[in-house]
């Protein structure tokens, strides 16, 4: 069975399971985006981890694009793919 690697992080109290995404991603339609997003999210749940995920992949230029909710653009702005590559350790079955 395939796996995912993702990143399960707790930041200022908060679960976030960070999703390293293929570069396209970023130009996938909005529903295709939130169908993945939920399939990440319902996989995550099965595999026991609390937190809500956050889709992250290269957008050029060595910039890092991401899906999180408001409050965490902040924190994920100020993040790159290699601390997320860094912080990967767990794995979902696919």
């Amino acid at each position: 069975m395939p796996c995912f690697s993702v990143a399960h992080v707790r930041e200022q109290g908060v679960d976030l399971i960070i999703a390293p995404l293929a570069t396209d991603f970023g130009r996938k339609d909005p529903g295709t985006q939130r169908a993945v997003i939920a399939e990440l999210q319902l996989r995550s749940r099965g595999a026991g981890l609390a937190g809500t995920v956050v889709p992250v992949w290269d957008a050029g230029g060595g910039r890092m694009a991401f899906i999180a909710p408001r409050p965490w653009h902040t924190y994920f702005s100020s993040i790159d793919l290699g601390i997320v590559r860094a912080s990967l350790n767990r794995e979902l079955q696919w």
